[in-house]
């Protein structure tokens, strides 16, 4: 076989020159890879950071992990632009199940996307007709063993530095701006591709026609079960890891053809797992602080020098080294202080659970499945519409360390970004800076409760458990006996268990407030009642001070969401009854809560006119109970009426309720009867 084109290097090199290829290291590729998406502003915890399109985007995409993405992004990008970080690997320190592994996998997966595109494609070189070099015995082509850029090959041309620099401008067209952006990334060739070349260029002559004729340009293959480009090294036990592994051994059957014993091609290094993703790919270290001390000390290596090193000889890599250890493994690394080289040459990222239930419910959703579900008798298997709130706000709940500045739902809905009473974000700002002053890692903000794992077991409790099944209906609170046996069974510390089964009781309380809620909709028929009602309140408080507001107590006001004029009666007695029902006893108390809900009300309109005050759960608890107590003066309430239904009206008001949680409210008759049973009940009062 013969190749045709002699300048199948030159044709890479014009592609590089003319922007069709590129050449750029792991660090460079993956930055443009992040930055050339979409970058947005958020504020997280009261403090603005930035969200990166690219991990918002696929079905299972990250959630939250803003802090731990912004670190990562800036690690990446200070590698790019040649700061230290470039000497360093990134590593994810952190609780089990808190998506660490995760992110890196997504990351990968990504990366690999975007390496599938033409202009981003990595290229590495072969040399062919290897048999006529008659040392190599019957091997007729071999493939640089770290995918070397073919670009690595024209800046290695000749054994002169300035006489690479001189062909590639005269020879291949490269400006001497593009020559000394290109030399930014120079390495030499590998031991072996090195000791290859220079066999060519003896049996050649040096006639660099004839040896660019032994050069065949060929891809990078993307496959992810080679291990090439994103590959993943998971922590052995002791006694089958080694050395190998990483780095690759002598082959034996290389060995039997190769006649000079000095060659390093008789190394094979794509027997380890740093080799395949020596071109610009990403080594993924799963509990690398797990691994053996010889084999932390290899790393330390790599990551230093970015080379593989066997036997004297070296082959210089491109690779984004990413780790993970959780925080037990890691604390105990940290106190054996002969390590402290290795920790120094890492770049630690402390990763915290995610504590916005809001975003909660987008990681319970993946937990829940999005599969339909069936019981064992391979019947189909409702999903209470409650069953993601109650099992996101139990999961948040334990993940927030408690504070003598906020109590345990203000913490959960100022971590959400919502209101919390006159507590501000800005006290929550204050106790996350004081929590992650301590030393202990596990005790700052996030760092503890309940991981996703956690959460699934507890999913899959409920499944397995024969209501379930026998209901066919995954109903919401029985998430909190799941949880309940989970923190039972899998958590051993006695603090951290008392603590947990006390954030539990609070799950059952905002879920109880959750279902008046619910009911109360129910009752209207109607499922968004109670938001026209607090909206109502909220409008009323505005208007009852207006200029416009006439004898009969009618105000015009514009709705910011529709932009259209309405009409409504300010109803002193309603307003009255609301506040009571919070607790306002004088005037000044009524002023002022009045006072700060219009400057809410003025803030959060202008930028977001949908916003609803639905998550000022006092607020909406108040005006639950007043439209609830006051509605069926009847029965005396709508509880009663509910649970004594052996009158025929209020048969038919509960039939009434059912119809419309079936038709309108997304229940099925056994989360619906359920649900109306617990609410007749006097459990999780608050």
């Amino acid at each position: 076989m013969t190749i045709s084109s002699n300048s199948s290097l030159q044709q890479h090199a014009t592609s590089v020159k003319e922007g069709q290829r590129s050449f750029e290291n792991a660090f460079q590729a993956v930055t443009r890879m992040i930055l050339e998406k979409e970058i947005r502003k958020v504020v997280v915890n009261g403090k603005t950071t930035y969200d990166f399109e690219i991990f918002r985007t696929g079905k299972k995409h990250i959630i939250g992990m803003y802090d731990e993405l912004n670190s990562f992004v800036s690690y990446v990008k200070d590698a790019a632009e040649g700061g230290s970080s470039k000497e360093m690997a990134f590593v994810l320190v952190g609780e089990p199940g808190n998506g660490k592994t995760f992110m890196v996998d997504f990351l990968c997966a990504r990366y690999r996307a975007f390496l599938s595109q033409a202009p981003n494609r990595k290229y590495t070189f072969r040399f062919n007709h290897i048999d006529r070099l008659e040392t190599y015995g019957r091997i007729r082509a071999i493939e640089s063993q770290t995918y070397e850029d073919p670009m690595i090959l024209a800046m290695n041309l000749f054994g002169d530095p300035d006489r690479c620099r001189e062909h590639l401008g005269a020879a291949l067209g490269f400006s001497d701006a593009a020559i000394e952006t290109l030399y930014e990334n120079y390495r030499p060739l590998g031991a072996c591709s090195g000791y290859i070349w220079n066999d060519i260029r003896n049996y050649t002559g040096g006639d660099l026609e004839k040896m660019l004729g032994f050069v065949e340009i060929v891809p990078v293959p993307l496959t992810e079960s080679l291990g090439t480009v994103t590959g993943k090294y998971p922590a052995k036990d002791k006694i089958t890891s080694s050395a190998v592994d990483l780095l690759g051994e002598e082959s034996i059957q290389r060995l039997l053809h190769i006649a000079d014993t000095n060659n390093p091609y008789r190394f094979d290094l794509r027997r380890g797992a740093l080799a395949r993703v020596a071109g610009g790919g990403i080594h993924f270290s799963d509990e690398i602080y797990k691994n053996k001390k010889d084999l932390v000390q290899v790393y330390l290596g790599v990551i230093q020098n970015r080379s593989i090193e066997i036997d004297g000889y070296k082959w210089p890599i491109d690779s984004l080294i990413i780790a993970t250890s959780n925080n037990s493994e890691f604390n105990q690394f940290l106190s054996e202080k002969e390590e402290a080289p290795i920790v120094d040459r890492c770049r630690i990222c402390y990763v915290a659970h995610n504590t916005n239930y809001k975003l909660q419910a987008e990681l319970t959703a993946y937990a829940i499945g999005s599969e339909a579900k069936t019981t064992l008798t391979r019947e189909s298997l409702h999903q209470d519409p409650n069953l993601n709130y109650a099992a996101s706000v139990a999961a948040v709940l334990t993940r927030l360390a408690r504070s003598e500045k906020l109590t345990p739902v203000e913490t959960m809905k100022l971590a959400a970004g919502e209101v919390a009473g006159e507590k501000s974000i800005k006290t929550l700002a204050e106790v996350i800076d004081t929590l992650n002053q301590e030393p202990d890692i596990t005790k700052r903000f996030g760092q503890g409760g309940l991981g996703q794992r956690n959460l699934g077991r507890a999913l899959q409790l409920m499944v397995e458990s024969s209501e379930t099944n026998e209901g066919r209906c995954m109903f919401a609170y029985d998430i909190f006996r799941a949880v309940e046996r989970v923190i039972l069974d899998y958590v051993t510390d006695a603090n951290n268990r008392v603590k947990f089964l006390e954030d539990l009781k609070i799950a059952k309380s905002l879920y109880r407030e959750r279902i008046m809620t619910e009911m109360f909709n129910a009752y209207m028929d109607e499922p968004l009642a109670i938001r026209k009602d607090v909206m109502n309140y909220v409008n009323m408080i505005i208007g009852i001070d207006a200029e416009n507001l006439g004898v009969d107590r009618m105000w015009k006001y514009k709705d910011p969401q529709s932009g259209e004029l309405r009409a409504l009666k300010v109803d002193e007695r309603y307003i009255n009854s609301v506040e009571e029902r919070l607790g306002l006893k004088t005037e000044e108390q009524r002023d002022s809560f009045r006072t700060s809900i219009r400057k809410i009300y003025g803030q959060k309109i202008s930028i977001d006119p949908n916003y609803d005050f639905m998550d000022n759960l006092e607020l909406v608890k108040a005006v639950t109970d007043v439209r609830l107590k006051s509605d069926i003066a009847g029965a005396g309430s709508l509880i009663g009426a509910l649970a004594n239904r052996t009158n025929e009206e209020n048969q038919k008001l509960y039939d009434r309720m059912i119809d419309t949680m079936l038709n309108k409210l997304g229940y099925c008759r056994t989360c619906a009867q359920k649900t109306i049973e617990y609410f007749c009940t006097q459990e999780d009062e608050s």
